[in-house]
């Protein structure tokens, strides 16, 4: 045989052998998509590894996709572990070609990483290892085949033997094709039945929660309706979803249990007829996320139905020195929140069950969820909520914490410009500038705007609902043509100005006033 043209073809056939890696990963995906629909929902390799990143990427990095991606941060998370499995499988293929079984080595390898993503996982099952398992065995036993066959191949053009040669062409491709198409069709069905088949959503919809003790009486004038502000209560559509979970937990309220723990003179466990049957309150609350960047949408306004948190902890009377409570969630996030929140009589920290006149939508914590006014909610809005550890700050750590943030985080006193946006030209005349302000726990005073380094005037405020929900401004302006810029800034109740030194995200949240252009035409 000559050497150098077996080496040119083995080399013009190494395309084919990444195709071949491709889809033995393809077929791995999908035999344990289609093993984890049948016994096994939790042991999706994908969203195994996945939820592994989220846990070790570092605070920059989750900065930047949150700033860049919003709430499809997720979405664009699994599309970059596709471009990185696709690529590793490529490689792997071109080995197994090259060298028998050390690209089915690579694979094994990538195998028992999945594994151990998957049974480390919060609430894995004793089977959540099973789908990666068995979808290990048949990704590698394809990519021996293929790579069987596309050595034939090569062999059979190098002798050369050109009928030979071209039936091993047909042989591989039509394999490979065929395994790719069952491979796409088992793997996506099996992935499309498995989220649209959980029977959560029915339940939630089927839901009917007690109509509540006390509601909230909306004053007039606290929703100004000006086209382009914010309204009022944010939509739930609407709201902003920043959390840790690839995968919405599927939670059903007959199974779910709360358990209060720790520090206490008596372990409690709450299932969800007994939180509800302690009656439902309504509360209007203001969220924000740490995330949120000085004139950023990180922040929603919602009616809530929900239990104060004091009450469901005096129930197992928390202990002398324990100073924070660590949530845990069905997802394994933790927030540490100061226990004298929780306990304080007058903040209305809750466990919610409704959003906005509805069961809290899946996204947002279904079936249950903390929702504590003045803190962001990386220490406070535990979503999927399972647990409430009495503890210390000393003794626990939460989530974000070893990540580069502050233990406790009260928000800051913060507002924003809604409308003109920098993105559309207005025309010139009278126009509003308008937005919203918020110190939560506290109440805004006053928000003054600041147009082209001018006077600062004093902007018109809503009527606000209570101090733990942002209120809206605006100020009249006669805008000429040409470019103007403008900022906003605000007071609270205690007479605190909000803090005109921009800091960043990290540890504890963004400062600075919004300095925003208006282009006028």
């Amino acid at each position: 045989m000559d050497t150098s043209k077996f080496t040119t073809t083995r080399r013009r056939l190494w395309p084919w052998a990444a195709i071949a890696g491709v889809v033995s990963a393809g077929a791995f995906l999908a035999v344990a998509e289609l093993v984890a629909l049948l016994i096994a929902r939790d042991g999706s390799p994908i969203l195994g590894v996945g939820s592994f990143v989220i846990d070790i990427v570092p605070q920059w990095a989750k900065e930047f996709a949150i700033q860049t991606f919003g709430s499809n941060d997720k979405l664009f998370l699994l599309i970059g572990l596709g471009v990185g499995i696709g690529i590793a499988a490529a490689a792997a293929g071109v080995l197994e070609f090259v060298r028998p079984l050390i690209g089915v080595a690579v694979l094994v390898v990538a195998g028992v990483a999945s594994v151990a993503s998957a049974v480390t996982r919060a609430a894995a099952t004793p089977f959540a290892s099973l789908p990666t398992i068995i979808g290990t065995v048949a990704g590698s036993v394809l990519l021996y085949l293929l790579a069987q066959r596309l050595r034939s191949w090569r062999d059979s053009v190098a002798e050369p033997d050109m009928q030979r040669a071209a039936l091993d062409r047909r042989g591989f491709i039509r394999f490979a094709a065929t395994a790719g198409a069952i491979a796409l069709v088992v793997g996506v069905g099996a992935r499309v039945v498995n989220v649209t088949s959980s029977s959560i959503a029915g339940i939630r919809k089927a839901l009917k929660l007690p109509a509540p003790r006390s509601t909230v009486t909306i004053p007039a004038g606290a929703d100004l309706r000006i086209p382009g502000i914010s309204p009022l209560f944010t939509a739930n559509k609407d709201f902003y979803r920043v959390d840790t979970a690839l995968s919405v937990p599927s939670i059903d309220p007959e199974t779910w249990r709360l358990t209060i723990d720790g520090l206490v003179d008596k372990q409690v466990s709450l299932s969800f007829d007994d939180l509800v049957g302690m009656g439902l309150d309504e509360y209007v609350i203001t969220l924000t996320c740490v995330s949120n960047e000085v004139g950023g949408n990180l922040v929603g306004n919602a009616k809530w139905l929900g239990v104060p948190i004091r009450n469901i902890l005096s129930l197992a009377s928390p202990r002398s020195g324990a100073d924070m409570v660590l949530s845990r969630s069905a997802d394994g996030f933790t927030a540490s929140t100061p226990l004298s929140s929780l306990t304080d009589p007058g903040l209305n920290a809750i466990l919610a069950v409704g959003m906005n006149g509805e069961p809290l939508p899946l996204e947002h914590g279904f079936p249950v969820r903390m929702v504590v006014p003045g803190l962001y909610g990386y220490v406070s809005a535990t979503k999927w909520l399972t647990e409430l550890k009495v503890t210390t700050f000393a003794a626990d750590t939460a989530y974000w914490t070893p990540r580069g943030y502050s233990a406790t985080a009260p928000i800051k006193l913060s507002s924003r410009v809604d409308t003109p946006r920098i993105n559309k030209a207005i025309d010139p005349g009278s126009t509003r500038i308008a937005g919203v302000a918020w110190a939560q726990t506290v109440g805004i005073a006053a928000v003054e705007v600041n147009i082209d380094d001018g006077d600062w005037q004093q902007a018109t405020l809503s009527t606000p609902v209570n101090q733990d929900s942002w209120v809206q401004w605006y100020l009249d302006w006669n805008a000429s043509s040409g470019t103007h810029y403008v900022a906003v800034r605000a007071t609270d109740k205690n007479g605190k100005l909000q803090e005109q030194e921009p800091s960043p995200i990290a540890p504890n949240g963004s400062t600075g006033w919004q300095k925003t252009l208006i282009r006028v035409n």
